[in-house]
């Protein structure tokens, strides 16, 4: 689950949950995106990466709980075998149920397996915070990690275990599956799926970079420049400005802009227009400067 940007008539600001979710390479430059229920309170319907809420019951960290919402809502498990007792498919579906039913400690089924966590290969790729005016706020982490060199069904050999992603049953999500970045932004272009702004904003981002259908150790390592650098770490708190645009689309602007500090004729923003229960139904970024050279201005979100 991810940070929204739909500004909206709340009057009493509430305090941003605190969340993570997962970019998910995998060797194709294909992203895992899951859709939303559409029943859902949050993100009916959208198309997101997986992740989800900090839980201070089953998580240490913010990568914890990348780690665990990835494996809750996909089967995928970011996890590497300290032996050769791997959990078997029915093992791993049945920690899977009752993980996300708090039934079972994510933690106690890593111990159980001598399962280490994939933290090492989280590479932060900014958090972005929901604007004040929106009644639900989430704080969320983004992280990007690749699967080159890992074993899974369908993926290259490597040292350990992947399963292909599934959904849920419904829980949360109702559809799991790899697709390229450049492929989404056009399906979203075409309103055949939903993206977010943060969503839309980071699939360009890679789609800059993540070009053909096959990842190569260059691209990884201009991700993990972004990730190293400004960009990595950077805050984004959208705010709309009070006015809208020709299309009649919602104008949120980030740090940097040239409405929120940055130099005249600063671009750094998103035409949005926003559809039912504040899903995103069309989205447009504006970023006039090169994530690479430039550094990103960071403000401290007012909260």
């Amino acid at each position: 689950m991810t940070s929204s940007s739909r500004p909206s008539e709340s009057t009493t600001i509430s305090i941003p949950r605190p969340s993570a979710s997962v970019l998910i390479v995998n060797a194709r430059n294909e992203i895992l995106l899951v859709q939303r229920n559409p029943n859902s309170q949050s993100f009916a319907g959208a198309h997101v990466f997986p992740g989800g809420n900090f839980d201070k019951v089953q998580d240490d960290s913010l990568e914890i709980t990348a780690i665990r919402e990835v494996f809750e809502e996909t089967g995928l498990l970011l996890a590497t075998p300290s032996a050769s007792n791997y959990p078997t498919d029915a093992q791993l579906d049945e920690a899977r149920d009752a993980i996300h039913a708090q039934r079972r400690l994510f933690r106690d089924f890593l111990f159980q397996f001598r399962l280490t966590a994939d933290i090492a290969s989280l590479l932060p790729f900014t958090q972005w915070i929901t604007p004040p005016t929106v009644a639900r706020r989430f704080h969320t982490r983004f992280y990007v990690i690749f699967l080159e060199g890992l074993r899974a069904k369908g993926f290259s050999a490597g040292n350990k275990q992947e399963r292909l992603p599934t959904p849920d049953g419904g829980q949360e999500v109702i559809a799991a599956r790899f697709v390229h970045p450049h492929i989404a932004i056009e399906e979203c272009r075409a309103h055949k799926i939903q993206l977010m702004p943060p969503q839309y904003y980071l699939l360009s981002t890679l789609a800059d970079v993540l070009r053909g259908a096959m990842n190569t150790e260059s691209q990884r390592e201009q991700v993990r420049t972004l990730s190293d650098g400004a960009f990595g770490s950077a805050s984004f708190s959208p705010r709309a400005l009070p006015e809208r645009d020709a299309e009649g689309r919602s104008i949120l602007t980030y740090e940097g802009d040239e409405t929120r500090g940055g130099p005249p004729g600063r671009l750094h923003r998103s035409l949005v227009k926003f559809g039912k229960g504040g899903v995103a139904t069309e989205v447009i970024v504006q970023r006039n400067f090169n994530i690479f050279t430039e550094m990103i201005h960071n403000e401290q979100a007012k909260l």
